[in-house]
């Protein structure tokens, strides 16, 4: 086969074949295919899109193309997924949540897509922690703790390990084809038949609409039946940043912040819900009885204590979070309510602070990042912080970036948290 007749097929909006399709994955993990033909390919993806059977047929190949993990020693198993999104520390927070009530949390996660963060990014920003654990030293950690979160091995899905890096770097992060493939082969390849998946929608995600949403929600769901797994899919909003940090150790703070000091707002609420329903998945209980579960071990400081476990029985410490030298304060010009937060700006604002990656081999910076200090809805006096900037580089010209919040005479109505639940 010729790898240029299968990128000009689909340029001009043809349907790839069966053996088309694993040609290209089989090649490009074999480095037959060079990564800037795959990059134009997944341009041509992204252009003209793909039919659900080619679809499912990426997710066979790349899944294929690496071992999978067997989870069937340990009963309760339940895994999430969230589809990107700015400031989203939720795996972070429900992974020990979920664990506190009996279930068995085996994840394996990745590192960050364009302006959004990823989980192992801001894992690997508390000091010594492993993401990179054997089989063995990862079954322990389920066992003992209820909960792991690895990085993903070369061994599983290693096409998908490559086509990530690459998407992230070539602007070919928003296709749903692309999108379910990498998500699914993953979550198949990791073992657990019972799955959540946040599916983000608005100006700070990776899928714009809430009708992407809904199309790349039922397309993961059947993707999972046909493998025998359970997919809750929750579309939810993320045209607002989730919590008030954004950056690798700076949302790691906020995470003790929900689970130790019990800090309240709309990342927490949507930690319960999405916990909930894993708990109700992994436990065979009501959605009713597990929230209550839930909520319970939020409060009585369980599931702080897990998330303690989790990064102890990873070799992590949470004393000594990286900081950047520089801080700067964003101040309002006016007075009013703030009723619109640009997630989308802010999280690419963060990236050029040093936390996320525009380039393949950029370092991070684990320190960058952005505080706000005022949320939909509050009030905001002339001259007060919206936000502080933390980064090592120094910053001039900021009094543009006020663009990314809207401040209004009056107060507007709070934004949805949860758009839809399907299943």
């Amino acid at each position: 086969m010729d790898i240029l007749e299968i990128i000009n097929k689909k340029r001009t909006g043809g349907i790839l074949k069966e053996e088309e399709i694993r040609y290209v994955v089989d090649g490009y993990v074999q480095k037959k295919i060079p990564d800037y033909q795959m990059s134009s390919l997944l341009m041509a993806i992204v252009l003209k899109g793909m039919t659900e059977h080619e679809i499912i047929t990426l997710t066979k190949y790349m899944l294929e193309s690496g071992e999978q993990l067997d989870l069937s020693q340990f009963s309760h198993v339940v895994d999430k997924h969230s589809t990107g999104g700015v400031g989203d520390k939720t795996t972070m927070i429900i992974g020990p949540m979920v664990a506190s009530v009996g279930c068995k949390v085996a994840k394996m996660s990745g590192k960050g897509l364009g302006h959004t963060g990823g989980t192992i990014d801001k894992l690997e920003s508390i000091p010594d922690f492993r993401v990179n654990l054997s089989e063995e030293e990862f079954f322990k950690n389920i066992e003992k703790v209820g909960l792991s979160v690895v990085s993903q091995t070369t061994n599983l899905v290693p096409a998908d390990k490559k086509i990530y890096a690459l998407r992230d770097v070539t602007g070919t992060v928003e296709s749903n084809a692309l999108i379910a493939s990498s998500i699914m082969s993953k979550k198949i390849a990791s073992g657990s038949k019972n799955l959540v998946i946040d599916v983000k929608v608005g100006k700070g995600a990776l899928i714009k609409t809430k009708k992407s949403a809904r199309e790349l929600a039922k397309l993961m769901i059947k993707i999972g039946k046909s493998y025998g797994i359970r997919v809750i899919c929750l579309l939810t909003n993320m045209d607002i940043p989730l919590g008030n940090n954004i950056g690798n150790s700076l949302e790691v703070q906020e995470v003790i912040d929900i689970l130790a000091n019990h800090k309240t707002g709309a990342l927490t609420d949507l930690c319960i819900e999405l916990s909930s329903y894993m708990a109700s998945l992994g436990l065979d209980i009501s959605y009713k009885e597990a929230k209550n579960r839930i909520i319970e071990n939020w409060n009585n400081g369980k599931a702080y204590k897990k998330f303690i476990e989790f990064v102890k029985a990873q070799g992590g410490n949470l004393e000594n979070l990286p900081k950047s030298r520089y801080t700067y304060e964003i101040h309002s010009n006016i007075s009013g309510y703030l009723n619109k937060i640009d997630a989308l700006a802010l999280g690419k604002l963060s990236m050029h602070l040093g936390a996320g990656r525009e380039k393949i081999d950029d370092k991070l910076d684990y320190g960058a990042g952005i505080v706000l200090t005022k949320n939909i809805g509050e009030y905001v006096k002339k001259e007060e912080t919206l936000m502080i900037l933390h980064t090592n580089k120094k910053l001039e010209n900021t009094d543009k970036l006020l663009e990314a919040f809207k401040i209004e005479p009056h107060k507007s109505q709070l934004p949805e948290l949860i758009y839809e639940v399907i299943s």
